[in-house]
């Protein structure tokens, strides 16, 4: 049973479902364990994933300021189209080398210092990139302040976009992970969303970039405040689960080592970290994508929102679902699969002139079944992988993701073609070819779902332990179960 912080039951005594039909376990709970099983879960990890949430979505903003208004942001700092694309990609190199470090410090030091830290460095990064623009008329704008913040904020990324699985893990009942994890990982694209309707709008002209830079500081500001104050544990008092009791017992480098020699959680690593990368090349060159076939930088900002609008709908139909029926792997792999297809359709459509209905609406296909897989993968890399903590799990995911764009991105900029003529753009200056880079892309996210869809097979462990504790098997190492078992807080 599930107490309410305040001594309120939020629900009764359920028997856990099966997962896997082949463990042995009586179909009659131990009275004595049915007894000491009681869980209690606090209202304070509400605002714990409110502020995760909040902090997530400014950390996104931060991200792709610049992405959807590239062209007069080059004007405006007086750089080339790929010194832009570098402030986005400064994120996904600056994260690679720290995630390590990261996901050390979740499992280790905690889920408050962490979220604390990255409040701080996602303020600071905001704060530096407004003290990159120049102060009088003749001043030029300074382009190596303004990346050195956007490097601040990308090493504040992986402190917080690790966070979700183990926040859930952490805080909520088993029955509350999946949509617990959905609400905080689809924070992020929510923040991308607001990037891609702000930065159209209040950006007419390259002189408005400052107060562009001020508009997402003030927010970054609030939240570092609320992260700071209103975070006052890393955990409940009491574990809200069974796994609970056990989050990250696995020590560091041997959490790592059981990973790569488990063949499930490799080929998710692989898998959906090419996903990762499909769908980063996707925010960050959508607005130089489309411009070649004369859409305006308004249409690709409705383009985007379009795409995370229809993600976040999609998380939030999946979440509750698998969070009922457990059913990861189908959910996953349906998804991908749908994914993919939509990748394809959107290599075709972006190439088309005057198709507007056709082009937004592959956008929201491509959004709505691919954002949505994001939290049940990252459940699903903990399932496959427990008793290994949930930030190593879901943070070397990340990992493969953000390797996979950075080398995604430069291949795909390195296949375009520059092109002499063509009327309609509305580029600028430069007007490059996509084609073949989109065809590359859609073949690899073709070629990893169907990896995905034929080769990924895997128990629920996390699952099968919790039904161990509440049926009174033995645990792995040997100990009874009754022995873990939590008692309610008077």
């Amino acid at each position: 049973m599930l107490m309410e912080d305040g001594g309120e039951a939020s629900s009764s005594s359920s028997e856990v479902r099966s997962v896997c039909s082949h463990v042995d376990v009586p179909r009659i709970p131990n009275p004595q364990l049915k007894k000491l099983l009681f869980f209690k879960v606090y209202k304070r990890r509400w605002f714990v994933l409110l502020v995760l949430c909040l902090l997530n979505c400014s950390n996104a903003t931060l991200w792709l300021t610049f992405a959807p208004v590239a062209d007069q942001s080059a004007q405006y700092l007086r750089v080339s189209l790929e010194e832009i694309n570098w402030l986005s990609l400064v994120y996904m190199v600056v994260a690679i080398p720290l995630s390590f470090g990261t996901t050390w410090m979740l499992d280790t030091l905690g889920l408050r210092i962490t979220l604390i830290l990255g409040s701080w460095l996602n303020m600071f990064g905001a704060l530096l990139r407004f003290c990159g623009t120049p102060l009088g008329k003749d001043d030029r704008p300074l382009y190596p302040v303004v990346m050195l913040g956007q490097t601040l904020g990308a090493i504040a990324q992986p402190l917080i976009i690790f966070t979700p699985t183990k926040l859930a893990a952490l805080w909520f009942p088993d029955h509350q992970r999946a949509t617990a994890n959905m609400i905080a990982s689809m924070s992020n694209p929510l923040g991308v969303l607001l990037a891609n309707v702000i930065s159209p709008m209040m950006v007419e002209s390259p002189s408005h970039i400052p107060t562009l830079l001020i508009a997402y500081m003030v927010p970054a500001c609030i939240i570092c405040f609320l992260a700071t104050v209103g975070i006052r544990s890393s955990a409940p008092p009491t574990p809200p689960s069974a796994s609970a009791e056990t989050s990250g017992s696995e020590p560091f480098l041997q959490g790592l080592k059981l990973l790569l020699k488990n063949k499930a959680y490799v080929v998710l690593l692989l898998c959906f970290g090419s996903g990762i990368a499909v769908f980063t090349c996707f925010s960050t060159l959508l607005e130089q994508i489309l411009c070649v076939q004369g859409y305006t930088d308004d249409f690709a900002g409705v383009c985007g929102a379009l795409f995370i609008v229809f993600g976040i709908v999609g998380a939030g139909a999946l979440g509750p679902f698998v969070d009922k029926t457990k059913k990861f792997i189908e959910a996953t792999k349906i998804n991908m699969s749908f994914t993919a297809l939509a990748c394809i359709a959107f290599s075709v459509v972006s190439q088309l002139r005057q198709q507007k209905a056709a082009v937004a609406a592959v956008c929201s296909l491509f959004g709505f079944f691919g954002f949505s897989i994001y939290p049940v993968a990252m459940e699903l890399s903990v399932e496959c992988s427990y008793p290994v903590g949930e930030a190593s799990s879901a943070g070397l995911i990340f990992i493969s993701g953000q390797v996979q764009s950075v080398l995604y991105i430069i291949v795909l900029q390195g296949l375009t073609k520059r092109l002499a003529d063509s009327p309609l753009s509305t580029c600028g200056n430069v007007v490059l070819s996509w084609r073949v880079p989109l065809m590359v892309m859609a073949g690899l996210c073709s070629f990893f779902t169907c990896c995905f869809v034929i080769i990924f097979h895997t128990r629920y462990r996390r699952l099968e332990a919790e039904e161990q504790a509440s049926y009174g098997t033995k645990q792995s190492n040997g100990s009874p179960a009754s022995e873990h078992a939590p008692t309610v807080e008077s």
